[in-house]
């Protein structure tokens, strides 16, 4: 929602024709979350900072600057259809930690039961590059899973998904449907498509990964044109990602959706076999342990080959889990010197992330997120 020129500026007709879809959607029913973007950009023109490459503390400046414009931006707007809005600044770490979780959806979910318009954003015044999403489009995809959403929209300033990116292969094959985000569908991303964004096709499919593991569908379309969402209901060009047939729910939707795992654990083939049979992962199928993580963190799962299987939040601190992998249960015990658990990962804890061989293939058919 903000063009570059030499400047920077906010798109208002573009901002109120988006205003009038949502509040159409809102009319017929529909509960309302935008993921908007554009805070550091707006504060950079408002404090004449320039082209220039921005510090850190300028960047934050910026957004601290631009923050403000933009939710009153959003509010006139949203206001002038009779809907309101409520701004929330969320961080990384918010929908990582357990507990930030889940206080950040209580927040969500009062504002929808009061039928107001949560209006999010990354809280870059505060974000540093270790602790930041870095992109809409999985912060918008993590918002969707918090929240159970239906559908995920990222808007963009190209129409869907293409075999390549089309403005360096001009004969690029347009893709109307995803059935299922294959490591084929993720050889076809780009690339971010301009200074401004911090995207790109390539987190878009991450988003998309995310938000179709819990059970959402994902839509991918222009966001250049007025009337964005109107101009889907039309049939205008988009691309559909289909969500999983056997969707994770509740507490494992937020194990599923963790961005940052904390450390990795290679796994034999068996072990990758009884993750896939809804097994527990025990000590004896790991092969490698990689990663500085605590008893509870969450860690991907990682088959010989080093695709990722399953992500858990694992039972052992990073020392202990080196010292006891490949070990039997009940070798474990006498290497650590105390009672031991007979997971490394229990399946209570643990979500697939790799399709089963039952689950269909990944068949083609046919950074503002709402």
């Amino acid at each position: 929602m903000v063009s570059r020129a030499e400047t920077c500026r906010l798109k208002r007709e573009w901002l109120a024709s988006l205003a009038d879809d949502l509040a159409s959607l809102a009319a017929g029913g529909a509960d309302i979350l935008v993921v908007s973007s554009g805070a550091i950009a707006l504060g950079r023109t408002i404090l004449k900072l320039g082209a220039r490459a921005l510090k850190l503390e300028e960047s934050q400046a910026a957004a601290a600057v631009g923050q403000i414009a933009l939710a009153g931006a959003w509010s006139e707007e949203l206001g002038r259809t009779g809907l309101t809005s409520g701004q929330i600044l969320l961080t990384l770490g918010d929908t990582e930690e357990r507990r930030r979780y889940l206080n950040a959806r209580a927040t969500i979910s009062t504002l929808l039961r009061m039928k107001a318009v949560p209006v999010i954003n990354e809280n870059d015044t505060v974000a540093t590059t270790e602790i930041r999403y870095g992109d809409n489009d999985r912060l918008a995809a993590r918002v969707a899973t918090m929240m159970g959403a239906d559908l995920l929209v990222l808007l963009s300033d190209i129409d869907g998904l293409y075999t390549a990116p089309p403005a360096r292969v001009p004969d690029a094959r347009f893709i109307p449907v995803v059935e299922r985000i294959t490591p084929e569908i993720e050889a076809m991303a780009g690339a971010a498509a301009s200074e401004l964004s911090r995207g790109g096709m390539r987190t878009k499919l991450d988003a998309g990964k995310i938000a179709n593991a819990a059970g959402a569908a994902m839509i991918v379309t222009s966001g250049a044109r007025n009337n964005p969402l109107a101009a889907i209901e039309r049939g205008e060009r988009f691309t559909l990602f289909l969500p999983s047939s056997s969707p994770v729910r509740g507490y494992k939707s937020w194990i599923a959706g963790n961005l940052e795992p904390a450390g990795r654990l290679t796994v034999d083939a068996g072990a990758v076999g009884a993750l896939l049979s809804g097994k527990s992962l025990l000590a004896a199928g790991v092969r490698l342990v990689s990663g500085d993580f605590s008893r509870g963190d969450t860690v991907a799962i990682l088959a010989p080959d080093g695709a990722e299987v399953a992500r858990g939040l694992v039972a052992y601190d990073a020392p202990d889990a080196v010292r006891i992998a490949g070990l039997r249960t009940a070798e474990i015990e006498t290497v650590l010197g105390h009672e031991a658990r007979s997971a490394m990962v229990h399946r209570d804890d643990l979500v697939v992330t790799r399709a089963r061989s039952d689950e269909r293939g990944g068949r083609m058919s046919h950074a503002d997120g709402a």
